[in-house]
């Protein structure tokens, strides 16, 4: 354990960090996404477009059945079909982006998967346990297993790693 990653894709070159921790194992208590990097990528999050020039990176399989779009943002790619994603400079205005991640929430989540720990763990890991209130509105709203049902919610709460499909 403790491997260096090096990091150079279009938003960071020569960043380093430790993956300190066995992938996907010893997250914080608190913390129990309901879905792997690899799943979301692979029902379809953020348009395509969120990873597609970091996945050196990540491990291969992660990309395998991914849903990417190189050129743009395309709803279409969503699992839920809608676009539930503010713009980056939206992040970047409301001060929730953590230097180190300038991706956002998402490439935090990846690389705390991959075993790195950081000093904005608690931070972010308070962000995804807040999104769990959306669960109840859900819940009280929709009928279950319909998954037409507050489908931007729904593809929100995706892109958090919680998973809908069974509400």
């Amino acid at each position: 354990m403790n491997s260096k990653v090096v990091v150079n894709d279009r938003m960071q070159s020569g960043y380093t960090y430790r993956l300190t921790e066995p992938v996907g194992k010893n997250f914080n208590a608190g913390f129990k996404p309901e879905l792997t990097p690899g799943q979301m990528l692979q029902l379809g999050v953020f348009g395509g477009k969120y990873m597609t020039d970091c996945t050196a990176e990540f491990p291969d399989d992660w990309f395998e059945r991914a849903l990417l779009c190189a050129e743009r943002h395309d709803a279409a790619l969503n699992y839920f079909g809608v676009n539930a994603s503010m713009p980056l400079s939206h992040w970047q205005q409301k001060g929730w982006i953590y230097k180190e991640d300038p991706r956002g929430w998402f490439q935090w989540y990846c690389r705390y998967f991959m075993g790195r720990r950081c000093p904005d763990d608690a931070r972010q890991i308070k962000r995804w346990k807040s999104m769990s209130r959306h669960i109840a509105q859900l819940r009280c709203n929709c009928e279950p297993w319909d998954l037409s049902c507050r489908r931007k919610q729904r593809q929100a709460l995706l892109h958090w790693a919680y998973d809908t499909r069974e509400i």
